[in-house]
């Protein structure tokens, strides 16, 4: 009987949606080298989610599509999967996201 309720117990969590604060997400992804770095380009309006600005505290799903403003590069993002755990391997935090596209930008569009 235990044995049964552990199964049915992780297959609950395994289906469960996870949610995951924006800059945890960007730093587990490695789309940021850092924390900080995250929450400094999220801070400063360079960040979007669905179209609209947003806040380093705010809460990434999958689906998400997320766009990245850097210097003269701008990165188009969709959020595949949500890491379960704060440290993600390479090859876990390359699976997390698919590249819609990147773009460099121009210094007049600055």
């Amino acid at each position: 009987m235990r044995v049964i309720q552990d199964a049915t117990r992780n297959a609950k969590l395994e289906t469960r949606n996870y949610f995951l604060r924006l800059d945890l997400f960007l730093k587990a992804s490695r789309l940021c080298s850092r924390r900080t770095l995250a929450q400094k380009l999220c801070d400063a309006g360079r960040v979007l989610i669905n179209g609209s600005s947003a806040k380093s505290s705010h809460t990434v799903k999958a689906g998400d599509e997320i766009v990245i403003r850097r210097q003269q590069q701008l990165t188009t993002v969709r959020v595949l999967s949500v890491p379960t755990t704060r440290q993600t391997s390479r090859k876990e935090a390359a699976t997390l996201y698919e590249v819609l596209s990147e773009e460099s930008l121009d210094e007049d569009a600055l």
